[in-house]
């Protein structure tokens, strides 16, 4: 059986290179396996937050695709890993915005580059997308220089086309990225992103939030969606002083956190040899992990395949692993991988 879940590995990659509520909402998953999350797209085959990269992850069959949301400076949602775009644009090659250069605080962090919130939107419609990661995915960078930045609710109505294309509900999985320092700046998130939820009637099937930030989450209790609490292995919530994601984690957190989320999303790592996908289920939450990768590097060593740190190596090995321990759902760079492990 493994034998024949590499092979399909090695054949999709030959192929793609060829080519706070009292009762909050909790989105179910299909009745065939896990959901399976598109993250930023299929980032393992496109550039990430692209229009290629979300229309990809659905083609091969993703059930959400996740855009990240910073502002403009004009205050409209785009789409993009960081506010910081020096990796994920070639904004760099503009000279009209050398001047833009600068270096900023973020979430208690010292980051040099450009800011979105320091672009209108026009402006930023001017830059194009790039390979995030390119040292380990050089096969993306064939499409550098393609695709335009896009908004939030070009993410929606992608979403939506690509839904009636293929006959079945497409879900936007949208996370707000640093919601803190952006209140802080007069450019808060939660407004924004819940006044697009109403005006596109996105229901409970249709988006679900996300962040890292609880208080982010508890302000987004006026849409009817489902909420989802991210957790890191280190450290805490920027918001949260003093709280920990290990604290989060305990039947205590978890319990906390189900009084206004009704899905957590931890790293990977941290449902190995621990009770967290049961306490989670005991909480009444549902459990989805990020991020799988396909290339070594990403991978338990047990897993590896070649010597490479960016050759692929037994994806399927981990995806039955996390399948068998019960997850909802998995956050994945590459959701064709992820899909086939699902039919087993």
């Amino acid at each position: 059986m493994q034998l024949g879940r590499r092979s399909l590995l090695l054949a999709a990659a030959a192929g793609t290179a060829a080519a706070a509520t009292a009762a909050p909402a909790a989105a179910a998953p299909r009745t065939g396996g896990p959901v399976v999350i598109g993250h930023r797209g299929a980032a393992g085959w496109r550039p990430e937050h692209t229009a290629a990269s979300y229309t990809y992850a659905v083609q091969t069959g993703a059930d959400w695709i996740e855009p990240d949301l910073v502002p403009t400076k004009d205050h409209v949602l785009v789409v993009r890993h960081e506010n910081e775009i020096s990796q994920t644009t070639d904004v760099a090659a503009h000279p009209e915005f050398a001047d833009r250069r600068t270096t900023k605080t973020v979430d208690g962090r010292s980051v040099t580059g450009w800011f979105t919130e320091d672009f209108t939107l026009a402006e930023l419609k001017t830059l194009r997308a790039v390979e995030r990661l390119p040292q380990v995915r050089n096969r993306n960078t064939v499409f550098d220089g393609r695709e335009e930045v896009m908004t939030f609710q070009e993410v929606v109505d992608l979403a939506r086309r690509l839904s009636r294309a293929h006959g079945r509900t497409i879900a936007v999985f949208p996370e707000t990225k640093h919601p803190t320092y952006f209140r802080s700046i007069g450019l808060p998130l939660e407004p924004k992103l819940a006044a697009a939820i109403r005006r596109n009637r996105l229901g409970r099937r249709e988006c679900v939030v996300q962040s890292f930030e609880p208080t982010s989450l508890q302000r987004m209790t006026d849409v009817n969606v489902p909420l989802w609490q991210a957790l890191g292995t280190t450290g805490g919530p920027y918001d949260l002083p003093g709280t920990t994601y290990r604290e989060m984690t305990t039947p205590a957190g978890l319990a906390e956190i189900a009084e206004y989320a009704g899905w957590i999303g931890p790293d990977k790592s941290s449902l190995v040899g621990t009770s967290l996908v049961a306490d989670a289920h005991a909480a009444g939450l549902r459990i989805g992990p990020y991020t799988f990768r396909a290339e070594n590097q990403f991978l338990p060593e047990r897993f590896r395949r070649g010597s490479g740190a960016n050759d692929f190596g037994d994806a399927f090995a981990e995806y039955a692993l996390y399948y068998d321990m019960g997850v909802d759902a998995v956050v994945t760079d590459f959701p064709d991988l992820a899909v086939m492990a699902r039919r087993g």
